[in-house]
């Protein structure tokens, strides 16, 4: 007997592994998740259990790279069925107070450390991975590391480079511009800039948490031949079903 999926996720804690747990809750393809989390969260197990699905939470208090490595080898490892690898970890607020490092610490090397243990697993082909719009590992490393400051477009264009290096054989990166329903998106915003869309160029137009979720699950499900990147378009063409016309 075949066993359903199992997804393995990293950063479910945030606004939008908040919305990929729902979503892969109400995936009728999906049986089973499991989360790698410093603690356990009783939303999350609440909303499994409703759902009628399994929710293994790998509790990793020093979420530090070995530790996260060795901890996610051995949830995949121990998972029954074909295993889909998502990551939606990454600094939210607060990114201008950290210095350098400390960025890389969690977008670069945490996420480094969690791609190579699931491509180590031998069970894991494919990793949905959350970015940034702004993303670019040739930006300048100095100046404010506030979102969409050039501090911070290097540091996710680092964590880019990094799970596709360390990771599955394919990485398929989301790079998504301003999130609607992100706790760290300013409530303001999230009302005024859909009036401006239709003059916002397609790669930062805004987008739900929800949207993002099922873009993620989408390219998973379908388990692309080769590693690509997503934008809003190719996010929404996804959702509707189409080929997502991704860029490599």
């Amino acid at each position: 007997m075949s066993h359903p999926r199992t997804a393995i996720v990293l950063g479910a804690s945030g606004s939008v592994g908040a919305a990929l747990l729902r979503e892969l809750f109400a995936d009728a393809d999906f049986g089973t998740v499991i989360t790698l989390a410093r603690r356990p969260s009783a939303e999350a197990a609440a909303a499994a259990r409703a759902a009628g699905r399994t929710l293994v939470e790998q509790l990793v208090p020093q979420m530090d790279p070995g530790s996260l490595h060795a901890a996610t080898l051995a949830a995949a490892r121990a998972a029954q069925g074909p295993l889909e690898g998502f990551s939606v970890l990454g600094v939210g607020a607060g990114t201008s107070k950290l210095t350098l490092e400390q960025h890389r610490a969690v977008d670069v090397e945490l996420n480094a450390a969690f791609a190579r243990a699931l491509r180590d697993s031998g069970k894991v082909d494919h990793l949905a991975f959350l970015s940034a719009a702004t993303a670019n590992p040739e930006a300048s490393t100095s100046g404010s590391g506030a979102a969409g400051m050039a501090r911070y477009n290097r540091v996710k264009g680092e964590s880019e480079q990094a799970v596709r290096a360390d990771g599955p054989a394919v990485v398929s990166v989301f790079r998504p511009a301003m999130i609607i329903g992100s706790q760290h998106t300013p409530k303001l915003l999230e009302t005024v800039l859909p009036w401006f869309s239709f003059v916002t160029p397609a790669k930062y137009k805004s987008i739900r948490v929800e949207q993002i979720a099922k873009a993620m699950i989408a390219t998973a499900k379908r388990h692309p031949e080769r590693s690509a990147t997503y934008h809003f378009a190719e996010m929404m063409d996804l959702i509707a079903g189409g080929p997502g016309r991704a860029r490599a």
